[in-house]
């Protein structure tokens, strides 16, 4: 992987998203670029689904850095995000020290706690140096995680180091391109956000997802991909749904109709296949039969009145 320079202007980052296939819009761009600039870590807030894990993705390939990810969970600690010792190689270095009769407790502590011992979890390694400049440190779903863990996150976002008791504090020479996701299931506490930059990763509009639908997905034919992406934008606008189709709904609905051989929707089809596209039963149930062809029968009319319009 060959590191390129940071873009220099917001349209140079809107091209450099554009040459990972991402279909941005000028906003994410903007903070994008002074995410980049003035080194802070970027927090991304949004509904699942609507590309917040895919632009640290994007980042990583197009500007030719390592993506280091830590996926975020509850109980999650530091020995699992930052660092841990490596216990079983440490026993076995206080074992022949003992059978040589190398026992000085300071230097046998010394060398137990050394960097030999050390096992780098993905904050750690976000910190070391890299031949291709500093990583992507990719902080998906913080929401899952504990509030104890984001406290420790201070430091990082903070002064781009860590404190080991035993080797003091380690810093980075260059600090690492932090993106931090969540998809708001809590409140992240304003301390954290204090240290980021934030933007909200909002549903795209008709225009953007039909984009990102030919972009992701170019086998589907072009009347399938009007009128499904027509019918995600009105599941979003007209329907009371516990859970909204996100863009990873949507072109997993698309390549699934593809994958079927379907030109246009089908009302039968649809039914059958919400599933892809909804991923709870009340949402299912309240979209299928006659409410999905009452659906696709005002798109069809809005589209061709639309087409009217146009002549």
């Amino acid at each position: 992987m060959t590191a390129t320079p940071l873009p220099a202007s917001i349209d140079d980052t809107m091209a450099l998203l554009d040459s990972e296939g991402y279909v941005g819009d000028r906003a994410l761009a903007t903070v994008l670029l002074l995410a980049l600039k003035l080194k802070r870590p970027l927090f991304l807030e949004g509904e699942a689904g609507v590309g917040k894990t895919e632009i640290a993705k994007v980042l990583s390939q197009a500007l030719g850095r390592d993506l280091i990810r830590l996926q975020c969970y509850e109980g999650l600690d530091i020995s699992t995000a930052v660092y841990e010792w490596n216990y079983a190689a440490q026993m076995v270095e206080i074992r022949v020290s003992e059978a040589t009769g190398d026992t000085d407790r300071d230097d046998l502590s010394k060398s137990v706690f050394g960097e030999r011992f050390l096992i780098r979890r993905p904050i750690l390694q976000a910190l070391q140096p890299s031949v291709n400049g500093a990583p992507v440190l990719l902080i998906d779903e913080l929401d899952r995680a504990d509030e104890a863990f984001e406290a420790f996150l201070l430091e990082v976002l903070a002064d781009s180091q860590v404190t080991i008791p035993e080797l003091g504090t380690i810093r980075a020479e260059e600090p690492p391109i932090v993106i931090i996701t969540t998809n708001r299931t809590r409140e992240i506490h304003d301390a954290l956000k204090r240290r980021c930059l934030y933007h909200w990763v909002d549903y795209p509009d008709a225009e953007r997802e039909l984009e990102i639908v030919r972009r992701k997905v170019p086998g589907a034919a072009e009347r399938l991909t009007a009128e499904l992406v027509a019918f995600v934008q009105k599941l979003r606008t007209d329907e009371d749904l516990f859970k909204q189709p996100g863009v990873a709904e949507t072109l997993d609905w698309a390549t699934a109709l593809t994958e079927l051989n379907e030109i246009a929707l089908d009302p039968d089809m649809v039914s059958d296949t919400l599933g892809v596209l909804l991923k709870y039963q009340d949402d299912i149930d309240r979209v299928r039969g006659s409410r999905a062809r009452q659906m696709i029968d005002e798109i069809r009319r809005d589209m061709e009145r639309a087409g009217q319009e146009t002549v």
